[in-house]
């Protein structure tokens, strides 16, 4: 076995190798860049070694500068973890050419399953059902439209060494085919560094399916069950499950089946991923093969108590693997939520800043401690697993990808699973960025995905005009509305109580208030008792018991037996609440307060119709019209690219350019002008 291992990675992927290398006895080693010099996973790790500046092109996809921390360390194994350069099979090659071993699959598993266009070819020999598409070389974007026209829309134009959602479009239209190849390329090209493009039938209606596969270095192999990735933003996933509310056995045998023989037919050996495409008769089509860990591997961690790093560190190490697949049993249910630093209120633009409050729920029975099959939990008993890589005060960068943090909840069953990732997302408590927990808790209250009836296209089709929040029911605006004024009144009895004001001059603090939220006028009358209060509202009486204290942020509210968790800041008159995806101003107010709030005029929004304002934090990748352009509705005005992801902006509607304020190159903030309009 390895005495010490270099993680080739960084964020929570890193912290996460970390763990179980600790738990192994196995020293380890972090690289890092300029940006990331005071990150969670350097502190973690017992070495760390500086390999360059922020752009990951000249740090942490740099091979050169990884290889050179190896040597310094004398590392013996490396571990790339997912993204970078886990799939790069030039490093792979390096690192055997020093008798580094690398964790992960061979060099030949690499190349033929990395490059999509190869693996397809594969895969159909090796027959795993494909979708049909061209896997020649595309020159450029009009022959891109002709290939499109010819598959027949809709498309999916992808990069051929891509992954993570990135260098991917879908086109409905010739247009939009060229325009998706170019960015495509120019994506694919500044994330892997390889801009091939290939593309193929892109299956309406789809589900995205995969199986987890682990195979040794001596024939060994089995799959791990499936997980459900349907739930995806510009075909980057947001919510995983395992095993899938879909499938079926039989057909999860079978895709399990073929899945494994793909691995075996390139001499696969590590932990890997085969993605398929299944439609809505169960009819799955293989997407390509991963040749690395996933971002979503705890699920199936969850589900099968197998940790999959020490599985990879186990056959890197020559090691044969312990189980067959008789002993692979599905037990429970798992859910992963990605928390991301992006503003669902903006159209999910990233976020980036420094991490004023970062506190996660507490993680209960799960983690990657677990070595061996999770027992069967008590009734209701549910797991919390929170994989991240940052700490309060710590920094978001705009040079990475912007997850946060993977949420993870097991349960029982699915809808135990489901109950514990709301209380989970509930007492979640993140500060000083944009982030899209709010978006997150709609989702797990959300009809259809509560019923499985979910596919690929979920958040276009259900938020169509964008994430906007979550309009509550009355009766749940009832409840905080009462919840919020008896916090209210115990927050006024703690200001009424001033240091060395005497008890007999203390302000009376009155029980009858009149609370506004979410458009809701309720008249409240609170009679208090030790550790609560009858909260008479709307017509109803409600028992609200709870230890809340003014400052704390998270208020653990029970009102009439059943808990509710609000997130709490405060304002005037009131307090910012956040739950379930709701976000509420909620005003407390005497009734002649009330009464002259009423009559103030409200604040006009500055006029920015005749600007082009930087939507997100970001790096100006190129600025298409010039000072007197007519530009018309929909053209091209500027590209920006935040966190590895081009973001192209287009015109609203015709005008004439009068002033360009910013150029390639400019780093830009969140509303920066870059053009002004006639």
């Amino acid at each position: 076995m390895f005495e010490k291992i270099l993680i080739a990675n960084r964020g929570e992927i890193a912290c996460r190798v970390i763990k179980t290398a600790r738990r192994m006895g196995i020293a380890t080693v972090a690289v890092h860049s300029d940006a990331d010099r005071n990150s969670l996973h350097v502190r973690m790790a017992d070495e760390a070694i500086h390999i360059g500046p922020p752009p990951a092109a000249q740090s942490y996809i740099d091979i050169e500068r990884v290889m050179s921390a190896v040597r310094a360390t004398g590392a013996q194994a490396v571990h790339p973890g997912y993204g970078f350069l886990s799939e790069n099979p030039k490093f792979a090659q390096a690192l055997q050419a020093e008798n580094v071993a690398f964790i992960g699959p061979p060099v030949g598993a690499i190349e033929s399953m990395g490059d999509k266009i190869t693996s397809k070819k594969i895969a159909a020999e090796a027959g795993v059902s494909t979708v049909p598409g061209y896997m020649g070389l595309i020159a450029d974007a009009d022959q891109a439209g002709r290939i499109a026209g010819e598959i027949g829309y809709p498309v999916m134009i992808k990069a051929s060494a891509g992954g993570g959602g990135k260098g991917m479009r879908i086109a409905w239209n010739d247009a939009e085919a060229r325009d998706g190849f170019r960015s495509s390329k120019n994506e694919a090209a500044s994330s892997f560094g390889d801009d091939r493009i290939f593309i193929e039938k892109f299956v309406t209606q789809p589900r995205h399916i995969e199986i987890q596969v682990l195979c040794d270095t001596h024939g060994n192999g089995v799959y791990l069950g499936e997980r459900e990735c349907s739930i995806q933003r510009r075909n980057q996933k947001v919510i995983e499950e395992a095993p899938s509310p879909f499938l079926d056995a039989e057909t999860r045998r079978s895709m399990g089946e073929q899945a494994l023989r793909l691995a075996q037919a390139v001499g696969y050996a590590s932990a890997g991923t085969v993605e398929f495409i299944v439609d809505a008769e169960r009819n799955f089509y293989f997407l390509e093969m991963n040749t690395r860990l996933q971002v979503e591997h705890p699920v199936t961690e969850l589900i099968t108590g197998i940790d999959l790093v020490e599985q990879m560190i186990r056959v890197a190490s020559g090691e044969k693997l312990s189980l067959t697949q008789d002993d692979v049993v599905l037990n429970g249910w798992a859910i992963e939520s990605r928390l991301y630093a992006e503003d669902p209120y903006r159209a999910f633009l990233p976020s980036i800043g420094r991490l004023t409050h970062y506190r996660p729920p507490e993680e209960v029975k799960a983690g990657p401690l677990l070595s061996k099959w999770l027992e069967p939990a008590p009734e209701g008993e549910t797991a919390v697993r929170n994989d991240t890589g940052v700490f309060e005060g710590g920094e978001i960068s705009m040079f990475y990808d912007p997850m946060i943090a993977k949420l993870c909840t097991w349960g029982p069953d699915r809808d135990a699973a489901l109950a514990g990732m709301r209380d989970a997302l509930d007492g979640f408590e993140v500060e000083g960025i944009g982030h899209n927990l709010p978006f997150l808790s709609a989702v797990m209250d959300h009809p259809k995905f509560i019923a499985g009836d979910i596919t690929t296209a979920f958040i276009a089709e259900e938020y169509p005009d964008g994430f906007q929040g979550v309009d509550l029911p009355e009766d749940h605006l009832r409840q905080i509305a009462a919840a919020c004024a008896a916090m209210h009144r115990v927050a006024e009895i703690r200001r009424s109580r001033i240091s060395g004001r005497m008890d007999n001059h203390e302000r009376v603090v009155g029980s009858d208030w009149v609370v506004t939220l979410g458009g809701q006028r309720f008249e409240a009358q609170i009679a208090a008792y030790r550790g609560g209060a009858d909260v008479s509202i709307g017509g109803a009486t409600l028992r609200v018991e709870s230890g809340w204290t003014p400052g704390d942020r998270l208020a653990c509210i029970t009102i009439d037996g059943a808990a509710i968790v609000l997130k709490v800041a405060k304002i005037t008159h009131g307090f910012h609440i956040r739950t379930r995806g709701a976000d509420l101003r909620v005003h407390v107010r005497t009734a002649r307060q009330a009464e002259l709030a009423a009559l103030m005029p409200e604040k006009a929004a500055a006029d920015t119709s005749k600007m082009l304002l930087c939507p997100m934090p970001g790096l100006m990748v190129s600025v298409d019209v010039a000072e007197g352009e007519e530009v018309q509705e929909g053209q091209v005005l500027a590209v920006v690219e935040a966190m590895k992801m081009e973001n192209v902006l287009r015109a609203e509607r015709k005008g004439v350019v009068s002033k360009v304020n910013a150029a390639a190159g400019d780093s830009l903030a969140v509303d920066d002008v870059i053009l002004e309009f006639e």
